[in-house]
């Protein structure tokens, strides 16, 4: 099988010749727990003492908010990082947003989304959201679209740096896996892999039998999982 990475050590290569703009290019991977928890806190706030929601209100939208975040994670994952825009710039711009992750996918520091890119992309979903909902449920919504992001980014290093043994975690770092070393073309949910199933992605399967694993991703799955 054709190697799918350049090194799977916990190593992180320059992305721009300026060191200054280097330097936002990597993120620890806790950094998004202490932006958007303290979000979190403001528009539960916001929801109860603001527009007085009720409970009943409040779940169902946090719940919807949940639901929205796995259709965005899997379809940004799919359509726009694994997308090479045209032209000579394209393939630099696919580095910079995902190609470097797949090269060295155990960096540490290019785990979770960068704040100079998450923070606009969280305020463009915010405002197009209250464009729907209103701003009295928008802020329930967010909520759980915000609780799916960093479910998502705290799982994505964590299947690439945690040693897993419940079979539900461990099953979640396999898929991730098969994408990463095997099938990139396949497999684009991170903490979920429902929309996989319905947009058939999910990795080929033998005759009557079990999803192909090929057998060194099967080896890299058991390394980090003792």
């Amino acid at each position: 099988m054709a190697k799918n990475f350049v090194s799977n050590k916990d190593e992180s290569v320059p992305m721009f010749n300026q060191p200054f703009l280097d330097f936002f290019s990597r993120v620890h991977f806790s950094v998004p727990l202490f932006i958007y928890v303290p979000l979190v806190i403001y528009f539960l706030y916001r929801s109860v003492f603001v527009f007085h929601l009720s409970i009943l209100y409040i779940v169902p939208l946090v719940v919807l908010g949940l639901a929205v975040w796995t259709f965005t994670e899997y379809n940004m994952h799919r359509f726009v990082f694994h997308w090479t825009p045209p032209g000579p710039w394209g393939p630099k711009i696919n580095f910079m947003f995902h190609g470097v992750h797949h090269d060295y996918p155990r960096d540490s520091m290019r785990l979770v989304m960068v704040p100079a890119i998450s923070i606009p992309l969280a305020v463009v979903f915010y405002f197009g959201f209250g464009l729907i909902l209103g701003e009295a449920y928008v802020s329930s919504f967010f909520v759980g679209f915000v609780l799916g992001y960093l479910f998502y980014d705290m799982t994505h290093y964590a299947l690439h740096h945690v040693n897993f043994k419940s079979k539900f975690w461990l099953e979640l770092k396999q898929h991730h896996m098969v994408h990463h070393y095997s099938d990139p073309d396949n497999g684009f949910g991170v903490s979920s892999t429902f929309w996989d199933h319905v947009y058939r992605t999910t990795f080929k399967k033998k005759t009557g039998g079990p999803v192909v694993v090929e057998e060194n991703v099967r080896e890299i799955v058991e390394e980090h999982s003792i």
